[in-house]
């Protein structure tokens, strides 16, 4: 049984066909999705979403692309959020020096205020990261202790992995890890430590490599589930068996089991 632990089914892009996308999950053995926000509708569409299928859980947060519509306002509306039960993180939120569709102090002080929210609430927290470790982890490490979570769509090297891993965070590897010519995200995938490993779709994007192009589900973590079996000499099952202990373990308050 396997664990999506970053998913944006709640997107218009599968209005469509998102109850066929569920059924294609669980066909594919996955158990639990956690649908991620990155901006104040999209986290309430995914708790809408949560609060009608039994296998979902939420997060809300606000993305460092729209790291200037965050105000306290803002704030205040994602801490009421958070009180409901399906909401077992907050994010995505963090650093993105590769588009910079925000100016970068903004995303700081963004990204800082949120973690705020998060030490005050106790909730563990979606990084998303790019071209920005040299910021993130320094911030992180500021909080050492009082912060956990999962760094989302992993991508950088092993020592940048092991300082991660430093802070106490897990590693969340998706559909890249399956590119042929994604050499270091696999040796990453190799070494990882089983307790901070968890897999990932980020869905609608990248998609593994058997459907590379295409939109990608949740049903295809499967994919990347057995890619990181293989470089890792050992079976499906155990990869399954892992993340979703890990998922557990990470987002106890919230979801104590989803086995």
């Amino acid at each position: 049984m396997l664990v999506d632990s970053h998913a944006h089914i709640q997107l218009d892009n599968y209005d469509k066909d998102r109850e066929s996308v569920l059924t294609r999950a669980r066909q594919a053995d996955v158990h639990a999705i956690l649908i991620v926000g990155f901006d104040l509708q999209t986290s309430q569409d995914a708790i809408l979403l949560a609060e009608s299928h039994d296998e979902c859980f939420a997060t809300v947060g606000m993305h460092p692309h729209d790291a200037t519509t965050l105000t306290s306002a803002t704030l205040d509306i994602f801490r009421k959020l958070a009180s409901d039960p399906l909401v077992i993180a907050l994010g995505e939120m963090g650093l993105d020096y590769y588009r910079n569709q925000s100016p970068r102090s903004l995303q700081k002080f963004a990204f800082e205020q949120q973690l705020d929210l998060a030490e005050e609430l106790s909730l563990p927290v979606i990084i998303h990261n790019r071209e920005a470790y040299h910021d993130i982890l320094p911030i992180l490490k500021a909080r050492s202790g009082r912060i956990r979570g999962v760094m989302h769509c992993f991508s950088g090297d092993v020592k940048t992995m092991r300082h991660t891993l430093d802070l106490g965070f897990c590693i969340g590897i998706g559909g890249p890890v399956t590119y042929r010519k994604a050499e270091e995200l696999q040796t990453v995938a190799r070494e990882v430590p089983v307790d901070h490993l968890l897999v990932e779709t980020d869905c609608p994007w990248l998609a593994p490599q058997n459907q590379r192009g295409k939109r990608n589900e949740p049903a295809y973590v499967r994919s990347t589930a057995e890619k990181i079996a293989e470089l890792r000499g050992v079976s499906l099952d155990k990869i399954a068996e892992i993340t979703t202990r890990n998922f557990e373990r990470l987002f106890r308050d919230r979801a104590p089991s989803v086995s």
